[in-house]
């Protein structure tokens, strides 16, 4: 999925909401866990998918809430994968690893995730530099997404220290990036819950996607993140995880999940509309 197709997505959902497939075993129904572990992921993710479908853009699963079953829980994220590119082509997968190693490594995680599963974007790590990153950039049509200016408390352990010159580390990470790819082919994550930073983000990548995660069970503001990080083309992909897969743990969770997907995607066309997007 190339920049216009993304763009053209969110105007025709009217919306620019992620959902993101990070199932708690603990919090799945007790229904379902009759089955295998691979299979219950699956079938939790499918009823997920067909219910949230007609409100998102993008799927993002977490691999972690996979690989902690060993294979069925990888044999999930696969068939997940299948699923969304058979029933939803439209709509972005995200691959949520967070890998970046030394180059010869990050061609192989590029193959697997890029090649073996398909998915459309990666999160990557920067901090090993620009030959961790550039073995991912060589696929055409798929994103690099960069990890940038996190959403949780840690964050600032790091990425706040200023060098010599008053510049925060994740405004390094931004500006030396800009040299390895383009609009059109990588994104930053940056957290809602620091939304008050996206105005100064903007000044370093204007044009860019930003994937947010943060709004909903981590307090981030959907109305902070659009006025200071959407753009003329919206710009953004909004993640919610629990607020919506999890939204009940009974055997309603399907309907659940419409209704939490729903409500987000209305105030998100109201905004795409104050932006004049749609």
């Amino acid at each position: 999925m190339n920049f216009n197709e993304l763009k053209n997505e969110i105007i025709k959902t009217q919306s620019f909401l992620c959902v993101g497939l990070d199932p708690d075993w603990k919090k799945m129904p007790e229904s379902m866990k009759k089955e295998n572990s691979g299979a219950a992921l699956f079938e939790f993710n499918r009823k997920i998918i067909d219910a949230t479908a007609p409100y998102a853009v993008a799927f993002k699963p977490n691999l972690a809430f996979y690989e902690c079953f060993g294979i069925p829980g990888l044999e999930a994220f696969r068939c997940t994968v299948k699923y969304l590119r058979k029933n939803y082509p439209n709509k972005l997968i995200i691959a949520d690893a967070k890998r970046g190693d030394i180059g010869n490594t990050s061609k192989k995680y590029a193959q697997a995730f890029f090649e073996f599963y398909d998915v459309d974007a990666l999160t990557v790590a920067p901090y090993m530099g620009e030959d961790s990153v550039a073995p991912f950039l060589e696929y055409e049509g798929k994103w690099v997404v960069l990890l940038t200016l996190t959403s949780n408390k840690g964050a600032s352990d790091f990425q706040f220290i200023q060098n010599q010159s008053g510049y925060k580390l994740y405004e390094e990470v931004l500006a030396a990036s800009l040299d390895w790819g383009c609009s059109g082919n990588m994104m930053y994550v940056v957290g809602a819950t620091k939304a008050e930073e996206l105005e100064n983000i903007r000044q370093y990548v204007p044009s860019h996607f930003l994937l947010v995660p943060g709004v909903g069970a981590q307090g981030g503001s959907l109305q902070e993140v659009a006025k200071y990080g959407m753009t003329e083309d919206c710009g953004l992909l909004v993640n919610s995880s629990r607020g919506i897969i999890h939204a009940s743990s009974g055997d309603d969770f399907a309907e659940a999940a419409k209704a939490a997907a729903a409500k987000l995607q209305q105030e998100m066309a109201e905004l795409l509309k104050e932006k004049g997007l749609i």
